[in-house]
C-alpha cells in the first residue's frame, strides 16, 4: 500500500511505450555498428543489446530493412534537431552560416551519421538499396531542404545557386566526416576545412541573383 502523500507515476500510453520500444532498438542498431560494424551487427546482438526479441522488432519494423530505415530517419531527425533551435530570424548572413556549418559538422562528426554512412555505403556494395525503393534519399533531400530554407531561403544568391551549394555542403562535409573514420581515434579536428567551407557559402550566398 502506497504511503499517505504518495502518488503512483502516471501509466504510460500504448503509443508511449510502442516510441521507447522503438527507440531502444534504434539506439542498439547505431551502438553495435558503432562498436562492432554492420556485418557484425547480427539479429542476436540487436537484441541482446535492445534488451527485446526478434519478434518484437518485426513488430515494430517488419525486419532488417525497415529497422534500418528507422535508423536512417532517426538520423535526419537529428540533423534537422540540431539546428532547430537556433534563433536566426535577427542574425546577419555571417553568422547564420557560422552557426550552420558548426551544428551541420557536429551532425557529420557523430556516431549517428557514421552508423548511415555504413548503413547506405553497405547497400550500395550489395547493389541492395534500403527497402521502399528511394525513400531514404527523399527523407534525406526533405530534412536538408527545410533547413537549409530556413536559414538561407532569403539569400541574394539564384535559386540555382543555393541548389549548388546545397550538394557541394553536402560533399564536403561526408567527405570530411570520411576522411576522419579513416583516420581513427586520432583525427585531427577539421578547422581549417570547415573555415573554408563556411567562406565559400558566405561569399557565394551572398552574391546577387
Amino acid at each position: 500500500m502506497s504511503a499517505p502523500g504518495h502518488r503512483a507515476p502516471p501509466r504510460r500510453s500504448h503509443a508511449e511505450r510502442t516510441a521507447e520500444t522503438q527507440a531502444r532498438i534504434v539506439a542498439a542498431v547505431v551502438e553495435s555498428i558503432a562498436e562492432v560494424g554492420l556485418p557484425r551487427t547480427t539479429a542476436a546482438e540487436i537484441t541482446r543489446r535492445a534488451g527485446v526479441t526478434w519478434g518484437a522488432v518485426q513488430h515494430h519494423f517488419g525486419g532488417k530493412d525497415g529497422m534500418l530505415m528507422a535508423v536512417l530517419e532517426d538520423s535526419f531527425r537529428r540533423f534537422e534537431a540540431r539546428l532547430a533551435d537556433v534563433p536566426i530570424a535577427d542574425l546577419p548572413l555571417a553568422e547564420r552560416v557560422a552557426v550552420f556549418v558548426e551544428r551541420a559538422w557536429q551532425h557529420f562528426a557523430s556516431r549517428e551519421y557514421a552508423c548511415t554512412d555504413e548503413i547506405l555505403r553497405d547497400s550500395i556494395r550489395r547493389a541492395d538499396p534500403p527497402a521502399e525503393g528511394p525513400r531514404w534519399q527523399e527523407e534525406m533531400s526533405r530534412a536538408w531542404g527545410r533547413v537549409w530554407r530556413r536559414f538561407f531561403g532569403e539569400a541574394p544568391a539564384s535559386r540555382a545557386r543555393r541548389g549548388a551549394l546545397q550538394h557541394y555542403t553536402i560533399a564536403v562535409l561526408t567527405g570530411l566526416a570520411s576522411t576522419v573514420a579513416l583516420e581513427g581515434p586520432g583525427a585531427r579536428v577539421r578547422d581549417a576545412e570547415l573555415a573554408l567551407l563556411q567562406d565559400t557559402l558566405l561569399r557565394e550566398l551572398a552574391a546577387p541573383r
